[in-house]
């Protein structure tokens, strides 16, 4: 059964972050607030629970400690999230179906949220209970994942820069593997690495993550336009009404469904052999391009 393994992972990550944010009295509060207004506004925490399965498959069982960095994951994709929303980006006033970031403590200490987020997990990964190379490795990976080439900033950049285009199928697939792909890869590659997986295992960590990060973004593309706003926990529609690169609005509903669908197959064939068990990894994948919202 997957909730179970959602819902331990959920909540190993909530701890953690209650523990390793600074708490909502701390000086100065507004930033602090600001934080946690968008960490703890309800997300599914994927990202961290790849993390651990990731690390789990490959060790037999949960490393001790290995929350900790899917906490630190959480903050750089709520990062991400609360500069995506700013007007000067996409603009949003709902997310995870709470008022954004600025709407609720302004611009400036939205950016600046997002920015104390950023840092804060590069202080917890600096920390974590694993071996000094391991960090290294995780930290690598991390800025990589999140970067300008082929990372998360420079997704978002080419994705503003096709607005009002119709982009092609090569730059439309580097947008989506940039900017949402690149960073659940790493989680998977980074869990396994916290685990001390073997080089082969790691290429098949990334193998899955790439997969399933990419069919993860079509899926979300093809939600914008099949469900409610009050469904999705953000605005409908609003790629369509901006005009944005999409894969419906490239390929149609049907073409982006059975590419996502390939893309899960991908996702199973490249964890078939990663070593104490694979089942948690599979049914999460399977869970992300079935999902609703």
């Amino acid at each position: 059964m997957l909730t179970p393994t959602l819902e331990e992972g959920r909540k190993l990550t909530d701890a953690a972050l209650e523990r390793l944010l600074p708490g909502p009295n701390t000086r100065p509060t507004s930033v602090h607030r600001a934080m946690r207004h968008s960490v703890f506004a309800g997300g599914k925490r994927i990202r961290p629970i790849l993390c651990m399965e990731a690390g789990r498959a490959v060790a037999g069982s949960l490393p001790a400690g290995i929350e900790e960095l899917g906490a630190a994951l959480e903050m750089l994709h709520t990062y991400s999230l609360i500069h995506d929303d700013l007007p000067a980006l996409d603009n949003d006033d709902l997310r995870r179906g709470r008022p954004t970031c600025h709407k609720v403590y302004g611009e400036a200490i939205a950016i600046l949220a997002g920015d104390a987020l950023q840092t804060q997990a590069y202080e917890v990964l600096s920390q974590l209970q694993c071996s000094a190379d391991a960090r290294v490795r995780i930290i690598e990976e991390i800025a990589r994942g999140t970067g300008t080439v082929n990372g998360m900033i420079g997704g978002q950049v080419v994705d503003l820069e096709a607005e009002r285009t119709r982009p092609n199928a090569e730059t439309l697939e580097y947008i989506h593997r940039s900017k949402t792909a690149a960073l659940i890869t790493a989680s998977v590659v980074t869990g396994g690495i916290y685990a001390d997986a073997d080089a082969k295992q790691v290429e098949s960590l990334r193998r899955f993550g790439k997969a399933i990060g990419l069919a993860f973004q079509i899926v979300d593309d093809i939600l914008d336009v099949t469900q409610t706003s009050e469904q999705l926990g953000k605005t409908a529609g609003k790629d369509v009404a901006s005009e944005k690169a999409t894969y419906p609005a490239l390929f149609g509903l049907e073409e982006s469904r059975k590419k996502a669908q390939a893309l899960l197959e991908d996702a199973y064939k490249s964890v078939q052999n990663l070593g104490h068990g694979n089942e948690a990894l599979k049914n999460i994948a399977r869970f992300l391009i079935e999902r609703e919202s």
